[in-house]
């Protein structure tokens, strides 16, 4: 049972390394650093996109963008640590 939480504990990390990323790539994007008509740039983009779409839709739904700037991403990642505290404090211990 250790093992998965575990194995838990590391997709939710990558889960948080992504919505990084993608608010990263959505600045570059942005400021016209980097565009999305190259096809690497497109398709790393849609990739994330189609990561973390179904998480954040539901928290969108909730926090509307406020001033055009979008908070699902900070509420998920807030979310994902307390989810995290919470399985390393209470749960973990306890299994056996």
């Amino acid at each position: 049972m250790k093992s998965v939480i575990l194995v838990l504990d590391v997709v939710l990390n990558l889960v948080v390394w992504v919505l990084i990323i993608q608010a990263i790539m959505s600045w570059l994007i942005a400021f016209n650093v980097i565009n999305r008509r190259n096809q690497f740039v497109w398709q790393v983009w849609t990739f994330l996109g189609a990561v973390t779409e179904p998480l954040l839709k539901p928290i969108r739904r909730v926090i509307r963008p406020f001033n055009g700037l979008d908070l699902s991403g900070l509420v998920l990642i807030l979310l994902i640590f307390l989810i995290r505290d919470v399985m390393w404090r209470y749960i973990y211990p306890n299994v056996i």
